[in-house]
């Protein structure tokens, strides 16, 4: 996982950054073809996630929040890896313009911190439905801390039924190429 700090221009006019540069992203990330882009709009106190495609159409993903905040939540889910089962959590605002790199191998989910957050996200393969997976959002062993009440949490019937990690069907590896 890599979070990308852009470079923000500021005057009295407002602020101007390059939010994605193919040449620097390969440079100083991994060399990558994004092939589709998505946007979602939440309000407050909504929970996405833990998402994740299994092979063969598993997915990298660039993600930024352009209005309002989000806690975004990624969890290494290769077998073997040294860090399996661990999370990374990090604030983006439309204020701080951070943007994370989450590489296949990885489950991904967001919680809605403002009233409002519009979420846009780059993926490096096609959304394929027969291979959408995903995570427990409240799996204890995980211990992630959504900042959000647990009674003021908005989620869908579907990200209520996925499996805790350690009943989770993977098929990633340590060794698995992750872009």
């Amino acid at each position: 996982m890599v979070i990308i700090e852009p470079r923000v221009f500021k005057d009295s006019r407002g602020y101007f950054f390059e939010s994605f540069s193919q040449r620097e992203f390969d440079a100083k990330v991994c060399p990558i073809r994004f092939v589709q882009d998505n946007e979602s709009m939440s309000t407050y106190g909504v929970i996405r996630g833990l998402h994740y495609q299994r092979m063969p159409y598993t997915q990298s993903k660039l993600v930024r929040c352009v209005k309002g905040a989000v806690l975004d939540v990624a969890v290494d889910i290769r077998e073997g890896s040294p860090t399996f089962g661990q999370h990374v959590a990090v604030k983006l605002t439309e204020e701080n313009h951070r943007q994370i790199f989450i590489p296949r191998g990885f489950a991904h989910g967001f919680a809605v911190l403002s009233d409002v957050a519009i979420f846009q996200y780059k993926c490096d393969n096609f959304y394929n439905p027969e291979s959408d997976a995903g995570i427990q959002l409240f799996d204890e062993d995980l211990g992630i801390d959504w900042q959000v009440p647990m009674q003021q949490a908005i989620l869908s019937e579907k990200d209520l039924n996925h499996a805790r990690l350690r009943d989770a069907v993977l098929d990633f590896h340590i060794n698995d190429k992750l872009y």
